[in-house]
């Protein structure tokens, strides 16, 4: 299991949200650039980048932030946030990204997946956020009557990279994940599934080692890394012996 740690986008700021909330912010680092050099230095393999303002408005809003990560680090990035068509994919892919993260428009037109996995092979990951099992889409603004499990099926034969599920109602609370659901989506599909939203605690991420049967092959950490709660290296150094058994 792969432990990726978050930048979160907010008005080119380093910043996390309590539930998905843009009014219940902290800013972490006003040098996004900055904070990905030491999450690289700590030993992150993975960056996650989240354009907060993107995922808000439908479209891309925190460019030059995210130019400057990519020109600034040199392991891979995978973004997220407003991305709704082929040329925003097209676009971001192009500045060096190694992944894009289709959320709002995977559960709104699933065809737009299967044409962006047929044009950037291995290059696509679908996001499903959740509240009480229902899919939530804009930022996280509106819950469908879709069930996560539902619609994590319909991207099976895509050639999806990996889905990134979130439980809204953990993301920022420090309350630990949520392993029934995560572990229940994991075992639906055949695509690998790297859990997001709630991580507290190494022993959160040995909670959910204890699931990596299933399918979960990775964890995106925020708040946790940022407060201190989780030191970095020392969660990648445990899952890193784990993986040699």
């Amino acid at each position: 299991m792969i432990v990726i740690p978050a930048i979160d986008l907010k008005e080119g700021k380093c910043v996390r949200l309590e539930q998905g909330l843009m009014d219940r912010d902290t800013i972490f680092n006003d040098d996004p650039v900055a904070q990905a050099r030491a999450w690289r230095d700590q030993g992150a393999e993975l960056l996650h980048i989240v354009d907060l303002d993107g995922a808000f408005a439908g479209q891309p809003k925190n460019r030059s932030a995210i130019e400057a990560i990519l020109k600034g680090i040199t392991i891979p990035a995978q973004l997220g946030g407003g991305i709704r068509d082929i040329t925003t994919i097209e676009a971001y892919l192009s500045l060096g990204l190694a992944r894009v993260i289709i959320g709002t428009a995977a559960q709104r037109n699933p065809e737009l997946v299967r044409e962006a996995c047929n044009k950037f092979s291995g290059r696509i990951v679908v996001g499903i956020d959740a509240k009480n099992g229902m899919v939530a889409v804009q930022g996280w603004a509106e819950v469908t009557d879709i069930k996560a499990v539902d619609l994590a099926r319909k991207f099976e034969g895509f050639g999806v990279s990996a889905i990134i599920y979130t439980d809204i109602s953990r993301d920022g609370m420090l309350q630990g994940p949520n392993l029934e659901a995560t572990k229940a989506l994991a075992e639906a599909v055949s695509i690998p599934v790297i859990a997001s939203g709630g991580v507290s605690s190494l022993k959160d991420i040995e909670n959910l080692m204890a699931i990596e049967s299933s399918g979960v092959t990775g964890v995106i950490t925020g708040k946790a890394i940022y407060s201190g709660a989780i030191r970095l290296a020392e969660a990648i150094a445990m899952t890193r012996k784990a993986g040699r058994g």
